[in-house]
């Protein structure tokens, strides 16, 4: 029988069961549409003014949620896509969630433990007092990314743990395993960073650690994770491993903030390798800014890299950059922009043949496709950014 009563009786019951559900549940759609004018003195020997997407802050789409699972437990999953917003093609292509893609389980007590595609400690950690989080990634990261500080380090079949965090202290580790068909070994990496915060001061340490796959051109697709390679690096991409170390501090009063960074990465060489001798590449930087009015931010930055002497390189390479950036916030989802970078270079490297070649200028990570021809190089954006 199906009377109206007992219609309006299942109606009442599912509305209650939905409406449990979805305080048990929680998703969240999130993302950044950013798009600027870029100019650029010199692309391979051309000045240029063009669209770029993603400058401030990457363009992207993400689904996250939360599920209370009872007691202190609870599932989790983020989901992101990176998208270029001036075209409206994905970022790689292929790859949905190309950012990040991963599922896991938290406690308040015992912290919490993720796997499928992530961000690595040593950037989570120790990237987030650094340059590209305090300017941006485009035109502040160091030179090339060189020290993976940025967002163009992700791991690829990684599970990771991190401890709740404990008076201050925040730490996590990652593995992630390889897919070449000898070995999860063979492509794996590793990552460990700590963090330590008591206001007003912050600072961390990390360590990252990514072998290649089955490959004696370059760098295997079946390795766990990848790097940015650019004109600083292109020579040392057959490298049997890369080992990144690095260290971050900062400093708040008030308005102000300061802050320093140091790393250090050596490329290794294996019996594939286009280059013989360890490669390494030292970097220290300053970052500072001050929120100006409750509109307007201010930041500035200031690197210098340099190389070691290896594989018949006499004069090795350096990399000095200084950054600006000027923000003023229309709402607290939008925002205008305007960034600055002058890098210079000088000395030698090795090229994408393994030949010795001069050292050429790739201003933070938005030229590493687009090089200078010479051993200077400025860009300028200026932008939109809106936050949902």
């Amino acid at each position: 029988m199906n009377t109206p009563c007992m219609r309006a009786a299942a109606l009442a019951i599912s509305t209650l069961i939905g409406a449990n559900v979805c305080a048990q549940s929680n998703v969240t759609i999130y993302g950044v549409v950013d798009a600027a004018t870029a100019y650029a003195s010199n692309q391979g020997g051309k000045s240029t003014t063009y669209m770029r997407s993603g400058n401030l802050s990457a363009s992207k789409i993400g689904f996250q949620g939360v599920e209370d699972l009872g007691g202190d437990l609870k599932a989790l999953f983020l989901l992101e896509n990176g998208f270029e917003s001036d075209t409206g093609a994905m970022s790689s292509a292929g790859t949905l969630f190309n950012r990040q893609a991963y599922v896991g389980l938290q406690s308040s007590a015992y912290g919490s433990v993720t796997a499928g595609r992530q961000y690595t400690p040593y950037y989570l950690l120790v990237g987030s007092l650094a340059s590209s989080n305090v300017l941006t990634g485009a035109t502040g990261a160091h030179p090339g990314d060189i020290d993976g500080l940025d967002t163009t380090v992700r791991i690829s079949n990684s599970v990771t743990y991190s401890m709740p965090a404990w008076r201050g202290l925040q730490a996590s580790a990652q593995y992630g395993f390889g897919e070449a068909s000898d070995g999860n070994a063979v492509g794996s990496s590793f990552s460990a960073a700590v963090k330590y915060s008591t206001a007003p001061a912050e600072f961390a340490l990390g360590y990252l650690k990514l072998k290649n796959g089955q490959n004696g051109a370059g760098w295997s697709d079946k390795a766990s994770g990848s790097f940015g390679i650019s004109a600083l690096n292109q020579g040392y991409a057959s490298a049997e491993s890369i080992a990144f170390i690095a260290a971050s501090a900062r400093y708040t009063m008030g308005k102000w903030m300061v802050g320093a960074n140091a790393s250090n990465v050596q490329y290794q060489a294996g019996s594939r390798s286009a280059f013989r001798d360890t490669a390494i590449f030292n970097t220290a930087g300053l970052i500072s800014s001050y929120q100006l009015t409750p509109q307007w931010f201010l930041s500035a930055g200031y690197s210098d890299t340099f190389a070691s002497h290896a594989n018949g390189i006499a004069d090795r390479a350096r990399y000095r950059q200084l950054s600006f950036e000027q923000n003023y916030a229309l709402s607290k989802r939008t925002a205008i922009y305007l960034i600055e970078a002058r890098q210079l270079a000088r000395g030698q490297t090795l090229g994408q043949d393994g030949a010795i070649v001069n050292a050429v200028a790739s201003v933070g990570d938005s030229q590493n496709g687009t090089p200078s021809s010479n051993g200077g190089q400025t860009v300028v954006m200026v932008g939109l950014k809106h936050s949902f």
